[in-house]
């Protein structure tokens, strides 16, 4: 098991402050083995991702739920195929739909990179330069069990996060969240009677 030492805690972000150590395992041991998986299908690629997810395969033992009814209850979004110029700003609008957190498996050489077809003049260049990508599968198309690698991998990644670099102001974090913006402005609190 490798332990890491524990960091100083004025280094630290307001929301990592917030969960102990434990906590996060917890957390990050659900995010992992509960991932609701939205499957924008987009050409082939999209067949093996649904051969994946049937009985031989069966990503579901490894926490992975294939069909969620919408962006809004997924926290994965599979982008499998031929990203189009045209079909762009929708994949962006349903990422955007998702909440956090969220993880996206770019899945095959067209979603990665545009595959065959990068040189045409319609073709995204890959949908990381739409979207954030966290595991890349290669192949034109990846076989079923490239998918279940790229599950592990993300699985993994997940296990290793910390709250302070996804939210915080850690490396490879954005701005990071004030106190303002934990609470919100909807419920104020008792004012003193004294």
């Amino acid at each position: 098991m490798d332990v890491t030492p524990a960091r100083p805690a004025q280094s630290l972000g307001i929301l990592q402050r917030l969960a102990p150590q434990p906590m996060k395992v917890v957390l990050n041991w659900g995010r992992r083995y509960s991932l609701w998986v939205f499957n924008f299908g987009l050409a082939c690629c999209a067949i093996e991702f649904i051969a994946a997810s049937m009985a031989r395969h069966d990503f579901i033992r490894l926490g992975v739920i294939p069909f969620a009814p919408g962006p809004r209850q997924a926290d994965l979004m599979v982008v499998s195929g031929t990203v189009t110029d045209k079909m762009a700003p929708s994949v962006k609008r349903l990422y955007e739909q998702m909440p956090e957190p969220k993880y996206v498996i770019s899945f095959g050489a067209c979603s990665n990179c545009g595959g065959p077809y990068w040189d045409s003049y319609s073709v995204t260049k890959g949908v990381d330069q739409i979207i954030p990508v966290d595991v890349y599968v290669p192949g034109c198309p990846p076989r079923p069990e490239a998918l279940l690698q790229g599950i592990l991998k993300l699985q993994e990644k997940i296990a290793r996060e910390s709250l302070e670099e996804r939210y915080g102001n850690g490396p490879g974090g954005s701005s990071g969240a004030s106190v303002g913006a934990l609470t919100s402005g909807l419920v104020k609190p008792p004012e003193d009677a004294g």
